[in-house]
Protein backbone atom coordinates (compact mmCIF):
# COMPACT_ATOMS: atom_id res chain seq x y z
CA UNK A 1 0.00 0.00 0.00
CA UNK A 2 1.79 3.31 -0.90
CA UNK A 3 2.16 6.12 1.19
CA UNK A 4 -0.49 8.98 1.39
CA UNK A 5 -1.00 12.33 3.04
CA UNK A 6 -2.55 10.65 5.85
CA UNK A 7 0.51 9.54 7.02
CA UNK A 8 2.34 13.13 7.77
CA UNK A 9 -0.73 14.84 9.27
CA UNK A 10 -1.21 15.56 13.26
CA UNK A 11 -3.90 12.42 13.84
CA UNK A 12 -4.73 13.95 17.04
CA UNK A 13 -5.76 16.78 15.64
CA UNK A 14 -8.30 15.38 13.60
CA UNK A 15 -11.72 14.46 13.99
CA UNK A 16 -13.80 11.18 13.00
CA UNK A 17 -16.96 11.32 10.83
CA UNK A 18 -18.96 10.75 13.52
CA UNK A 19 -17.80 13.14 15.42
CA UNK A 20 -17.91 15.72 12.44
CA UNK A 21 -21.16 14.79 11.86
CA UNK A 22 -22.35 15.30 15.43
CA UNK A 23 -20.89 19.17 15.65
CA UNK A 24 -22.50 19.94 12.04
CA UNK A 25 -25.69 18.43 13.80
CA UNK A 26 -25.22 20.48 16.69
CA UNK A 27 -24.47 23.75 14.98
CA UNK A 28 -27.66 23.56 12.59
CA UNK A 29 -30.20 22.72 15.14
CA UNK A 30 -29.16 25.27 17.29
CA UNK A 31 -29.68 27.95 14.39
CA UNK A 32 -32.76 26.31 13.01
CA UNK A 33 -34.22 26.62 16.54
CA UNK A 34 -33.31 30.85 16.51
CA UNK A 35 -35.42 30.74 13.28
CA UNK A 36 -39.09 31.54 13.25
CA UNK A 37 -40.11 32.54 9.57
CA UNK A 38 -42.90 29.93 8.28
CA UNK A 39 -44.33 30.65 4.98
CA UNK A 40 -47.21 29.42 3.32
CA UNK A 41 -47.06 27.98 -0.54
CA UNK A 42 -50.27 26.47 -2.37
CA UNK A 43 -49.40 22.89 -2.58
CA UNK A 44 -48.33 22.66 -5.82
CA UNK A 45 -45.76 24.89 -5.24
CA UNK A 46 -44.23 23.17 -2.21
CA UNK A 47 -42.37 19.64 -3.81
CA UNK A 48 -39.34 19.50 -1.86
CA UNK A 49 -40.10 22.20 1.13
CA UNK A 50 -39.58 20.91 4.57
CA UNK A 51 -43.15 21.61 6.85
CA UNK A 52 -42.83 23.74 9.70
CA UNK A 53 -45.33 22.67 11.84
CA UNK A 54 -46.76 19.56 12.34
CA UNK A 55 -50.22 18.80 10.71
CA UNK A 56 -53.52 16.85 11.71
CA UNK A 57 -56.61 15.67 10.36
CA UNK A 58 -59.20 18.70 10.05
CA UNK A 59 -61.85 15.80 8.50
CA UNK A 60 -61.79 12.19 8.44
CA UNK A 61 -60.24 10.39 5.30
CA UNK A 62 -62.49 9.06 3.83
CA UNK A 63 -65.22 11.46 5.11
CA UNK A 64 -67.85 8.86 4.59
CA UNK A 65 -68.29 5.23 4.23
CA UNK A 66 -68.17 3.98 0.43
CA UNK A 67 -67.90 1.28 -1.76
CA UNK A 68 -64.61 -0.03 -2.86
CA UNK A 69 -65.72 -0.86 -6.04
CA UNK A 70 -68.79 -1.17 -8.91
CA UNK A 71 -71.53 -3.93 -7.70
CA UNK A 72 -74.81 -3.49 -5.28
CA UNK A 73 -75.28 -2.33 -1.43
CA UNK A 74 -77.16 -4.30 0.32
CA UNK A 75 -77.94 -5.61 4.16
CA UNK A 76 -75.55 -7.72 4.90
CA UNK A 77 -77.39 -10.16 7.10
CA UNK A 78 -79.84 -10.77 4.06
CA UNK A 79 -77.56 -12.74 2.28
CA UNK A 80 -77.55 -15.92 4.60
CA UNK A 81 -81.65 -16.25 3.83
CA UNK A 82 -82.51 -14.55 0.32
CA UNK A 83 -82.06 -15.62 -3.23
CA UNK A 84 -83.44 -12.71 -4.77
CA UNK A 85 -83.48 -8.55 -4.02
CA UNK A 86 -85.50 -6.01 -5.13
CA UNK A 87 -83.64 -3.20 -7.08
CA UNK A 88 -84.86 0.36 -5.69
CA UNK A 89 -82.47 2.74 -7.36
CA UNK A 90 -78.84 3.64 -8.14
CA UNK A 91 -76.16 5.08 -6.68
CA UNK A 92 -73.28 7.44 -7.77
CA UNK A 93 -70.24 8.56 -6.88
CA UNK A 94 -70.64 12.39 -5.49
CA UNK A 95 -74.21 11.58 -4.94
CA UNK A 96 -76.28 11.20 -1.23
CA UNK A 97 -79.58 9.07 -1.04
CA UNK A 98 -82.20 9.35 1.63
CA UNK A 99 -83.96 5.76 0.80
CA UNK A 100 -82.71 3.46 3.83
CA UNK A 101 -82.12 -0.05 2.23
CA UNK A 102 -84.39 -2.82 3.99
CA UNK A 103 -83.48 -6.77 3.89
CA UNK A 104 -84.52 -7.75 0.69
CA UNK A 105 -83.48 -4.47 -1.31
CA UNK A 106 -80.28 -3.72 -3.23
CA UNK A 107 -79.19 -0.12 -5.11
CA UNK A 108 -76.81 -0.56 -7.75
CA UNK A 109 -73.33 0.70 -6.54
CA UNK A 110 -70.24 3.07 -8.10
CA UNK A 111 -66.78 2.89 -6.86
CA UNK A 112 -66.35 5.41 -4.53
CA UNK A 113 -70.31 6.28 -3.88
CA UNK A 114 -71.27 6.83 -0.51
CA UNK A 115 -72.95 3.50 1.16
CA UNK A 116 -76.87 4.14 1.26
CA UNK A 117 -78.44 4.23 4.81
CA UNK A 118 -79.05 1.03 6.31
CA UNK A 119 -76.61 -0.65 4.01
CA UNK A 120 -73.08 -2.34 5.11
CA UNK A 121 -72.10 -4.90 2.29
CA UNK A 122 -71.29 -4.41 -1.50
CA UNK A 123 -71.15 -7.47 -3.64
CA UNK A 124 -69.11 -7.17 -6.66
CA UNK A 125 -70.51 -6.46 -9.89
CA UNK A 126 -69.21 -10.27 -11.64
CA UNK A 127 -71.10 -12.42 -8.88
CA UNK A 128 -74.42 -10.90 -9.41
CA UNK A 129 -77.19 -11.21 -12.16
CA UNK A 130 -79.84 -8.92 -12.91
CA UNK A 131 -82.96 -9.78 -14.86
CA UNK A 132 -85.35 -6.33 -14.44
CA UNK A 133 -85.38 -5.03 -11.19
CA UNK A 134 -84.42 -8.30 -9.53
CA UNK A 135 -81.24 -9.40 -8.20
CA UNK A 136 -79.78 -12.64 -7.95
CA UNK A 137 -76.10 -13.20 -6.63
CA UNK A 138 -73.91 -16.46 -6.72
CA UNK A 139 -73.19 -17.67 -3.86
CA UNK A 140 -74.31 -15.49 -1.38
CA UNK A 141 -74.11 -17.07 1.25
CA UNK A 142 -70.37 -17.10 1.20
CA UNK A 143 -69.88 -13.22 0.87
CA UNK A 144 -68.64 -11.75 4.52
CA UNK A 145 -71.03 -8.71 5.97
CA UNK A 146 -68.99 -5.88 5.34
CA UNK A 147 -67.24 -6.60 2.04
CA UNK A 148 -65.81 -4.25 0.06
CA UNK A 149 -66.66 -1.71 1.89
CA UNK A 150 -64.89 1.61 2.65
CA UNK A 151 -64.92 2.70 6.77
CA UNK A 152 -65.11 6.59 6.97
CA UNK A 153 -61.80 7.30 8.96
CA UNK A 154 -60.07 4.19 7.60
CA UNK A 155 -57.47 6.10 6.18
CA UNK A 156 -57.29 8.97 9.01
CA UNK A 157 -59.74 9.91 12.04
CA UNK A 158 -59.89 13.07 12.09
CA UNK A 159 -57.47 15.24 14.74
CA UNK A 160 -54.92 12.85 13.94
CA UNK A 161 -51.51 13.43 13.34
CA UNK A 162 -50.49 13.49 9.34
CA UNK A 163 -47.45 15.13 9.05
CA UNK A 164 -44.80 16.07 11.89
CA UNK A 165 -42.76 19.71 11.93
CA UNK A 166 -39.67 18.63 9.12
CA UNK A 167 -41.32 16.38 7.23
CA UNK A 168 -39.95 16.81 4.06
CA UNK A 169 -42.98 17.26 1.12
CA UNK A 170 -42.87 14.76 -1.59
CA UNK A 171 -46.07 13.70 -4.15
CA UNK A 172 -47.34 11.47 -1.56
CA UNK A 173 -46.90 13.57 1.13
CA UNK A 174 -48.45 16.33 -1.25
CA UNK A 175 -51.47 13.97 -2.65
CA UNK A 176 -52.61 13.36 1.41
CA UNK A 177 -52.54 17.01 2.36
CA UNK A 178 -54.57 17.26 -0.70
CA UNK A 179 -56.94 14.66 0.62
CA UNK A 180 -57.79 16.52 3.81
CA UNK A 181 -58.60 19.60 1.54
CA UNK A 182 -55.25 21.81 2.13
CA UNK A 183 -54.61 24.53 -0.29
CA UNK A 184 -51.77 25.40 0.94
CA UNK A 185 -49.55 23.92 3.89
CA UNK A 186 -46.60 26.11 6.18
CA UNK A 187 -43.30 25.38 5.21
CA UNK A 188 -39.66 26.48 6.12
CA UNK A 189 -38.03 29.09 3.75
CA UNK A 190 -35.77 27.34 1.48
CA UNK A 191 -32.49 27.64 2.29
CA UNK A 192 -30.34 29.79 0.85
CA UNK A 193 -26.85 28.85 -0.83
CA UNK A 194 -24.24 29.90 -2.34
CA UNK A 195 -21.44 27.82 -4.76
CA UNK A 196 -18.31 28.35 -6.03
CA UNK A 197 -15.47 26.52 -7.00
CA UNK A 198 -11.77 28.30 -6.61
CA UNK A 199 -8.48 27.65 -8.66
CA UNK A 200 -6.77 29.14 -11.64
CA UNK A 201 -6.44 25.89 -12.99
CA UNK A 202 -10.52 24.95 -13.24
CA UNK A 203 -12.27 26.49 -16.28
CA UNK A 204 -15.91 26.54 -17.22
CA UNK A 205 -17.74 23.65 -19.10
CA UNK A 206 -17.30 25.63 -22.79
CA UNK A 207 -14.61 27.41 -22.35
CA UNK A 208 -10.68 26.74 -24.34
CA UNK A 209 -8.59 24.39 -22.48
CA UNK A 210 -5.07 25.91 -21.81
CA UNK A 211 -2.52 23.93 -20.74
CA UNK A 212 -2.97 22.80 -17.44
CA UNK A 213 -6.33 23.33 -17.04
CA UNK A 214 -9.05 21.63 -16.50
CA UNK A 215 -12.92 21.84 -16.58
CA UNK A 216 -14.89 22.71 -13.45
CA UNK A 217 -16.85 19.61 -12.37
CA UNK A 218 -17.23 20.26 -9.10
CA UNK A 219 -19.53 23.18 -9.29
CA UNK A 220 -21.96 21.51 -11.60
CA UNK A 221 -22.47 18.23 -9.27
CA UNK A 222 -22.69 20.80 -6.04
CA UNK A 223 -25.74 22.93 -7.93
CA UNK A 224 -27.30 19.73 -8.50
CA UNK A 225 -26.79 18.77 -5.36
CA UNK A 226 -27.69 21.48 -3.49
CA UNK A 227 -31.20 21.66 -5.54
CA UNK A 228 -31.91 18.40 -5.13
CA UNK A 229 -32.74 19.09 -1.27
CA UNK A 230 -34.81 22.07 -2.11
CA UNK A 231 -32.44 24.87 -1.25
CA UNK A 232 -32.38 28.59 -2.87
CA UNK A 233 -28.50 28.40 -4.80
CA UNK A 234 -26.59 31.06 -5.92
CA UNK A 235 -23.74 29.88 -9.28
CA UNK A 236 -21.19 32.44 -8.04
CA UNK A 237 -18.78 31.32 -10.77
CA UNK A 238 -14.65 30.45 -10.12
CA UNK A 239 -12.65 31.68 -7.89
CA UNK A 240 -8.72 32.49 -8.68
CA UNK A 241 -5.92 31.75 -6.47
CA UNK A 242 -5.81 34.97 -4.92
CA UNK A 243 -6.70 35.57 -1.57
CA UNK A 244 -7.82 39.32 -1.92
CA UNK A 245 -10.81 38.64 -4.50
CA UNK A 246 -11.41 34.73 -2.66
CA UNK A 247 -12.06 37.25 0.76
CA UNK A 248 -13.87 40.03 -1.11
CA UNK A 249 -16.03 37.28 -2.61
CA UNK A 250 -16.85 35.25 0.32
CA UNK A 251 -17.22 38.44 2.42
CA UNK A 252 -20.04 39.48 -0.35
CA UNK A 253 -21.65 36.12 -0.69
CA UNK A 254 -22.19 35.85 3.23
CA UNK A 255 -24.49 38.82 3.54
CA UNK A 256 -27.13 37.34 1.45
CA UNK A 257 -26.70 33.34 2.05
CA UNK A 258 -26.86 31.57 5.37
CA UNK A 259 -24.24 28.63 3.37
CA UNK A 260 -21.72 28.90 1.30
CA UNK A 261 -20.32 26.05 -0.11
CA UNK A 262 -16.76 26.09 -2.14
CA UNK A 263 -14.41 23.39 -3.79
CA UNK A 264 -10.71 23.15 -3.39
CA UNK A 265 -8.34 25.69 -1.56
CA UNK A 266 -8.83 24.48 1.81
CA UNK A 267 -5.61 22.16 2.03
CA UNK A 268 -1.86 23.50 3.07
CA UNK A 269 -0.78 24.28 -0.41
CA UNK A 270 0.56 27.81 -1.37
CA UNK A 271 -2.56 28.56 -3.31
CA UNK A 272 -4.73 27.47 -0.90
CA UNK A 273 -6.38 30.42 0.70
CA UNK A 274 -9.41 29.05 1.84
CA UNK A 275 -8.79 28.81 5.73
CA UNK A 276 -7.26 31.99 6.03
CA UNK A 277 -9.71 33.83 4.70
CA UNK A 278 -12.53 31.89 6.87
CA UNK A 279 -10.43 32.79 10.17
CA UNK A 280 -10.27 36.76 8.81
CA UNK A 281 -14.37 36.63 8.23
CA UNK A 282 -15.58 34.47 11.12
CA UNK A 283 -13.94 31.10 12.25
CA UNK A 284 -13.05 27.82 11.48
CA UNK A 285 -14.63 25.10 13.68
CA UNK A 286 -12.73 22.50 12.04
CA UNK A 287 -10.67 21.31 8.76
CA UNK A 288 -9.53 17.84 8.93
CA UNK A 289 -11.13 14.26 9.02
CA UNK A 290 -9.65 10.69 8.88
CA UNK A 291 -11.51 9.92 6.29
CA UNK A 292 -10.30 9.39 2.82
CA UNK A 293 -11.37 10.57 0.28
CA UNK A 294 -12.20 13.71 2.00
CA UNK A 295 -9.42 14.63 4.50
CA UNK A 296 -9.67 18.09 4.23
CA UNK A 297 -12.52 19.64 4.99
CA UNK A 298 -13.12 23.05 6.35
CA UNK A 299 -16.54 23.85 8.48
CA UNK A 300 -16.85 27.33 9.94
CA UNK A 301 -18.69 30.19 9.70
CA UNK A 302 -18.23 33.52 7.79
CA UNK A 303 -20.42 35.93 10.42
CA UNK A 304 -23.39 37.37 9.97
CA UNK A 305 -25.98 37.97 6.77
CA UNK A 306 -27.64 41.12 6.38
CA UNK A 307 -30.81 38.94 8.17
CA UNK A 308 -28.27 39.03 11.34
CA UNK A 309 -28.33 34.86 11.04
CA UNK A 310 -24.68 33.55 11.12
CA UNK A 311 -23.48 32.15 7.47
CA UNK A 312 -22.09 28.53 7.45
CA UNK A 313 -19.03 27.84 5.34
CA UNK A 314 -18.29 24.25 4.09
CA UNK A 315 -15.20 24.51 2.62
CA UNK A 316 -14.85 20.79 0.18
CA UNK A 317 -11.87 19.31 -1.10
CA UNK A 318 -10.79 19.54 -4.57
CA UNK A 319 -11.13 16.32 -6.15
CA UNK A 320 -15.06 15.47 -7.52
CA UNK A 321 -14.65 12.37 -5.92
CA UNK A 322 -14.08 14.00 -2.72
CA UNK A 323 -16.70 16.26 -3.51
CA UNK A 324 -19.54 14.07 -3.73
CA UNK A 325 -18.17 11.95 -0.07
CA UNK A 326 -18.13 14.86 1.73
CA UNK A 327 -21.44 16.34 0.43
CA UNK A 328 -23.09 13.08 1.02
CA UNK A 329 -21.50 12.30 4.07
CA UNK A 330 -21.40 15.92 5.80
CA UNK A 331 -23.02 19.15 3.67
CA UNK A 332 -26.38 17.09 3.09
CA UNK A 333 -27.07 16.02 6.72
CA UNK A 334 -25.74 19.65 7.70
CA UNK A 335 -28.43 21.56 5.13
CA UNK A 336 -31.06 18.94 5.69
CA UNK A 337 -30.71 20.29 9.22
CA UNK A 338 -30.39 23.70 8.60
CA UNK A 339 -33.96 23.06 7.30
CA UNK A 340 -35.79 21.48 10.25
CA UNK A 341 -35.77 18.52 8.16
CA UNK A 342 -37.64 15.40 10.18
CA UNK A 343 -34.46 13.47 9.38
CA UNK A 344 -30.89 14.16 8.62
CA UNK A 345 -29.10 10.91 8.27
CA UNK A 346 -29.64 7.40 6.89
CA UNK A 347 -28.74 4.32 8.37
CA UNK A 348 -26.04 2.06 6.40
CA UNK A 349 -27.02 -1.04 5.27
CA UNK A 350 -24.86 -4.16 6.01
CA UNK A 351 -23.62 -6.68 2.91
CA UNK A 352 -21.75 -9.21 2.31
CA UNK A 353 -18.29 -8.56 0.61
CA UNK A 354 -17.57 -9.95 -2.28
CA UNK A 355 -13.36 -9.56 -2.09
CA UNK A 356 -11.02 -8.72 0.21
CA UNK A 357 -10.88 -4.86 1.19
CA UNK A 358 -7.83 -3.15 2.51
CA UNK A 359 -7.77 0.24 4.61
CA UNK A 360 -5.53 1.53 6.78
CA UNK A 361 -6.22 2.44 10.62
CA UNK A 362 -6.95 5.41 12.53
CA UNK A 363 -9.11 6.63 9.32
CA UNK A 364 -12.21 5.48 7.46
CA UNK A 365 -11.64 4.32 4.10
CA UNK A 366 -14.64 4.83 1.44
CA UNK A 367 -14.85 2.60 -1.95
CA UNK A 368 -17.25 3.48 -4.40
CA UNK A 369 -19.30 -0.14 -5.30
CA UNK A 370 -21.75 -1.68 -7.03
CA UNK A 371 -24.55 -3.42 -4.34
CA UNK A 372 -26.59 -6.05 -5.58
CA UNK A 373 -29.47 -8.44 -4.09
CA UNK A 374 -29.02 -12.09 -5.20
CA UNK A 375 -32.23 -14.67 -5.39
CA UNK A 376 -32.51 -15.14 -1.67
CA UNK A 377 -32.28 -11.50 -0.77
CA UNK A 378 -28.76 -11.70 0.12
CA UNK A 379 -27.05 -8.34 0.05
CA UNK A 380 -23.74 -8.29 -1.44
CA UNK A 381 -20.72 -5.67 -2.88
CA UNK A 382 -17.75 -5.06 -4.73
CA UNK A 383 -15.87 -2.43 -5.15
CA UNK A 384 -15.98 -0.75 -8.65
CA UNK A 385 -13.69 1.13 -10.51
CA UNK A 386 -10.01 2.85 -9.67
CA UNK A 387 -10.61 4.65 -6.13
CA UNK A 388 -8.53 8.09 -7.25
CA UNK A 389 -10.44 10.54 -5.72
CA UNK A 390 -10.22 12.73 -8.99
CA UNK A 391 -11.72 9.39 -11.01
CA UNK A 392 -15.57 10.64 -11.13
CA UNK A 393 -16.50 7.92 -13.48
CA UNK A 394 -15.69 5.51 -10.90
CA UNK A 395 -18.81 7.29 -9.19
CA UNK A 396 -20.60 6.42 -12.45
CA UNK A 397 -20.04 2.99 -12.37
CA UNK A 398 -21.20 2.66 -8.28
CA UNK A 399 -24.17 2.81 -6.29
CA UNK A 400 -23.06 3.12 -2.84
CA UNK A 401 -20.41 3.46 -0.73
CA UNK A 402 -18.22 0.60 1.04
CA UNK A 403 -17.09 2.09 4.63
CA UNK A 404 -13.69 0.39 6.28
CA UNK A 405 -14.33 2.54 9.83
CA UNK A 406 -10.33 3.25 12.31
CA UNK A 407 -10.37 0.13 13.68
CA UNK A 408 -10.09 -2.14 10.58
CA UNK A 409 -7.46 -2.51 8.18
CA UNK A 410 -9.06 -5.61 6.21
CA UNK A 411 -12.52 -7.23 5.61
CA UNK A 412 -12.01 -10.59 4.20
CA UNK A 413 -14.25 -12.31 1.44
CA UNK A 414 -17.76 -12.49 3.18
CA UNK A 415 -17.18 -10.26 5.91
CA UNK A 416 -20.29 -7.80 6.37
CA UNK A 417 -19.33 -4.56 5.65
CA UNK A 418 -21.36 -1.40 6.09
CA UNK A 419 -22.64 0.26 2.87
CA UNK A 420 -23.58 3.60 2.39
CA UNK A 421 -26.63 3.37 -0.74
CA UNK A 422 -26.61 6.30 -2.88
CA UNK A 423 -30.42 5.55 -3.18
CA UNK A 424 -31.35 7.76 0.45
CA UNK A 425 -27.66 9.04 0.68
CA UNK A 426 -27.03 11.04 -2.18
CA UNK A 427 -29.52 13.79 -3.04
CA UNK A 428 -30.95 13.48 -6.51
CA UNK A 429 -29.22 10.52 -6.85
CA UNK A 430 -30.81 8.12 -10.34
CA UNK A 431 -29.83 4.76 -10.73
Amino acid sequence: MSLSCFEFVDKKSQLTLEEAQQLLLDEARLWHQQQDRVHRLPLQQALGAHLAESLSAPQAVPPHTNSAMDGYALVGASLVSQTQWQLVGTQLAGQMTSHRLQPGEAMAITTGAALPPGADTVVMQEQCHVEGDQLTIQRAAEIRIGANVRQAGEDLQQGQQVLVAGARLGPVQLGLLASLGCADVPVRPALKVAVFSTGDEVVAAGQPLAPGQIYDTNRTSLISLVQALGCQVSDLGILPDDQQVIHQALAQAALTHQLVITSGGVSVGQADWIKPVLNQLGETRFWQLAIRPGRPFAFGHLGQNASGETCFFAGLPGNPVAVMVTFMLLVQPLILALQGAEACAVTPLHAQAEEEIKSRLGRSDFYRARLSTSPTGQLSVRVVGEQGSGRLSSMHEANCLVRLDEQEALKARGDSVRVYPFAGFLAGYLA
